[in-house]
């Protein structure tokens, strides 16, 4: 069963940055679409971005579009999400997501706070 680990969440403060990584284990991990989504609390989840397996395309949801990118390291099967001028809005769990024709597999969460 394929596993992802998100990493990278913590405090913040307002105008910062923080980078998340989301380690896959899979030897197929370039065969697989991958999104970060999150959920703010009391909120239900938001996608935010998706990178296709061959790094080509690459969509933002307007709320981080210019703050946020999205990259992956098919050679260390790890998905990247640059959050730049981060704001209160944006303090949420952020999940990882890979998706492959039917199969579907999510992270556990990294929390993201931004505060001062």
């Amino acid at each position: 069963e394929v596993q992802l680990v998100e990493s990278g969440g913590g405090l913040v403060q307002p105008g910062g940055s923080l980078r998340l990584s989301c380690a896959v284990s899979t030897f197929t991990f370039s065969n697989y679409a991958m999104s970060w989504v999150r959920q703010a609390p009391g909120k239900g989840l938001e996608w935010l971005s998706f990178i296709n397996t061959g790094s080509a395309s690459e969509t933002y949801a307007d709320s981080v579009k210019g703050r946020f990118t999205i990259s992956r390291d098919n050679a260390k099967t790890t998905v990247y999400l640059q959050m730049n001028s981060l704001k209160s809005d944006d303090t949420a769990v952020y999940y990882c997501n890979a998706q492959r024709f039917d199969s579907n597999y999510w992270g556990q969460g990294t929390q993201v706070a931004v505060s001062s």
